[in-house]
């Protein structure tokens, strides 16, 4: 399984270098996306959304495609509470950071939906109804898309939401489309419980790549050190992810 290849190479052991998906990762196909008229971007937590599509949301937004985000979790496990910090704070700190990032890749409809970060498996009832009311509310049908984590992604709550996201968009007639943010660290290039024949490239523009890499930047609370606990999103985390480009899988 995704999750326990996942939890087999943890991130401070690196995962599969960068170096290695560039000399070796396969080519996909481009992403056609004629007749795209909304795009409800599904995030498992707060920086998810930037990290696996904030290139290609951005150029959607300034071509004037709307982009809806629907924030699942605050993020609030990311970290072990302490006295200067409870779970709350890091609540409101991951909130704040992941409504700076969205202003930078100009996107301004945020649904949260506020989750329990860890247990998102066990409301995925409930997530799948919330995301259901929310892709009515933009619109029904093939011209709108959700976009949502892999739903073999490796993490347990990118797994939920990506089922979740999968449900709520077959019930409304949408478009889904899968983006990847863990299967790079634990993957390899050909990897067999990957499904290669169905990914697809996005080829970003200088000015997305310029407004995803600032939006990375707002996420502090995950990109530097806090006390005795490494960074969740070392430099070779993020290496992976600032590329030229982005996929996804549909």
């Amino acid at each position: 399984m995704s999750v326990g290849r996942f939890a087999e190479r943890p991130v401070a052991q690196r995962g599969t270098p960068e170096s290695v998906w560039r000399e070796n990762g396969p080519t996909y196909p481009d992403l056609v996306h004629d007749g795209l008229a909304h795009l409800v971007l599904v995030a498992p937590h707060p920086d998810d959304e930037v990290l696996g599509l904030g290139g290609w949301a951005s150029m959607l937004a300034a071509s004037g495609v709307p982009v809806t985000i629907v924030a699942v979790t605050d993020g609030g496990a990311s970290h072990t509470p302490t006295p200067a910090r409870s779970r709350a704070d890091l609540e409101a700190v991951r909130r704040a950071e992941s409504a700076s990032a969205l202003v930078d890749l100009g996107i301004v409809d945020i649904r949260r939906l506020s989750m329990p970060d860890g247990q998102v498996a066990e409301h995925e009832r409930a997530l799948v109804d919330a995301l259901v009311d929310v892709l009515d509310t933009v619109g029904r049908g093939t011209t709108v898309w959700c976009a949502t984590t892999l739903r073999g992604d490796g993490h347990p709550d990118h797994e939920a939401v990506g089922r979740a996201s999968a449900a709520a968009a077959s019930r409304n007639g949408c478009t889904l489309v899968e983006y990847p943010v863990w299967m790079w660290h634990w993957a390899e290039p050909g990897d067999e419980a990957v499904d290669w024949e169905s990914a697809r490239t996005i080829t970003l523009d200088a000015d997305a790549i310029a407004r995803k890499e600032v939006a990375v930047s707002r996420f502090v609370s995950q990109t530097t050190r806090d006390g005795n606990e490494d960074e969740i999103l070392p430099p070779w985390v993020l290496e992976r992810l600032l590329r030229s480009h982005e996929t996804v899988f549909v």
